[in-house]
């Protein structure tokens, strides 16, 4: 059977600090119309990753409000996560599709998945394109409705990777996508626009002291007197690592005190990521000022909320990206931040208002050192982005959409 994962507990009246009183109205009235109504959300992993720390808030806010909801980790071994690592790598660009052998390696999981899914739910949210296949085998009960949540971008995918894919989505009655950009053309069933958010009260974006987050950051060999320059994301080549030691390198030349932090998590569920970790440290080539870090270190939620609270400037210098809700984390701790031009990114940053956007390593140090030229004016707009954010990008609202999706699934 797949594996639940227990996510604790949390209430929404925690939040009413941070989150306006209309919102907070009307999650209560979209929730009074679902009491009781079932939930399960499935995806891959429950360890690294957006979208499992997602869960982690969003799953225990929905039962605050009267949801009963459950998740669910699929089971997989490596042969299939490396079949949809590819996949995921295809769908966001890459010419290299997937081999017929995995095809089928991708559905036999699929169908082993299905056949382990039990309970009786009324709305079933499966995530991304591993668990995709699980709705055409499984056995529950057709009453149910199902929805594909998509955290990826599927703007330019690899097309017969999408159409190996798209039966399997089209067997939802309802898919969610980030941006109007990623539904794919052809017959998507009744796609809804919906952007992640953060939790502004976990561990990882709650308030944090300069003199706390200094120390903290000095524990793992930095010097919290000299500027840091710091990405978190997983290490992968669409999050280019490289590209941000190329641009630390170029900012150097002015700034010699300058440190980078490359900052990651190692996920379950992506097995290519040791060999982007290794092929990251080769190429920082032994530079005492660059910082290579994973969970594998002893950094979590904490440790990653007092670095980017440190940093002087926090990048996400991503060539492909879902949303990257690295980038609302950096806003939200109102500090200068500076992001690819790409995917859900420029929702995020409003170009010289809210923060920076990028398309080159040499455009990033250029950013880089007008934010150490400049720190005024870096201030200035971090703090615009912190209220961008605070509007627009925590997880009371996604709670609040996804509340308006079951209603429209039930009522």
């Amino acid at each position: 059977m797949l594996r639940m994962v227990n996510v604790g507990h949390k209430s929404l009246a925690d939040y009413h600090s941070i989150i306006s009183r209309e919102l907070m109205a009307e999650i209560r009235e979209l929730a009074a119309a679902v009491q009781g109504v079932r939930v399960c959300h499935v995806n891959a992993t429950s360890f690294g990753g957006g979208v499992a720390e997602i869960m982690y808030s969003l799953v225990p806010l929905m039962n605050d409000v009267g949801l009963r909801a459950d998740w669910k980790v699929m089971f997989g071994r490596e042969e299939f996560f490396n079949v949809t690592k590819a996949m995921h790598n295809a769908l966001q660009g890459d010419e290299r599709g997937i081999t017929e052998d995995e095809r089928r390696i991708f559905e036999r999981y699929n169908v082993l998945n299905a056949g382990g899914l039990d309970g009786e739910y009324d709305v079933m949210i499966i995530h991304d394109p591993q668990p995709a296949g699980i709705r055409q085998h499984s056995p529950l009960s057709e009453s149910a409705k199902w929805v594909w949540r998509c955290h990826i971008d599927l703007s330019t995918p690899n097309p017969d990777v999408l159409e190996f894919l798209r039966p399997m989505i089209c067997a939802h009655d309802m898919t969610v996508f980030h941006m109007a950009q990623y539904v794919p053309s052809g017959d998507i069933p009744d796609p809804v626009i919906m952007p992640p958010a953060i939790d502004p009260l976990a561990p990882k974006n709650m308030a944090l002291s300069a003199e706390d987050s200094a120390y903290i950051v000095n524990q793992f060999g930095l010097d919290a007197e000299r500027p840091l320059i710091l990405q978190v994301s997983r290490f992968d080549p669409w999050k280019d690592p490289l590209g941000v030691i190329d641009a630390y390198r170029v900012v150097k030349r002015r700034y010699p005190g300058i440190q980078l932090a490359l900052v990651g998590s190692m996920a379950t569920d992506d097995p290519e990521g040791w060999d982007f970790y290794n092929r990251t440290v080769d190429y920082a080539d032994g530079d005492p000022d660059i910082y290579i870090l994973s969970n594998l270190n002893n950094v979590g939620g904490v440790e990653v909320n007092a670095f980017q609270t440190h940093a002087a400037v926090v990048l996400q210098k991503s060539i492909r990206e879902g949303f990257g809700l690295t980038v609302t984390e950096g806003l939200w701790k109102a500090r200068p931040t500076i992001g690819g031009n790409v995917g859900g990114i420029p929702l995020q940053i409003v170009d010289g208002q809210t923060g920076w956007l990028v398309n080159s390593p040499d455009e990033c140090a250029d950013r880089i050192l007008r934010v150490l030229d400049d720190p005024e004016e870096a201030r200035t707009m971090a703090r615009r982005g912190k209220q961008h954010v605070r509007h627009d990008f925590l997880t009371p609202r996604y709670l609040r959409d996804w509340l308006g999706v079951i209603n429209r699934l039930v009522n």
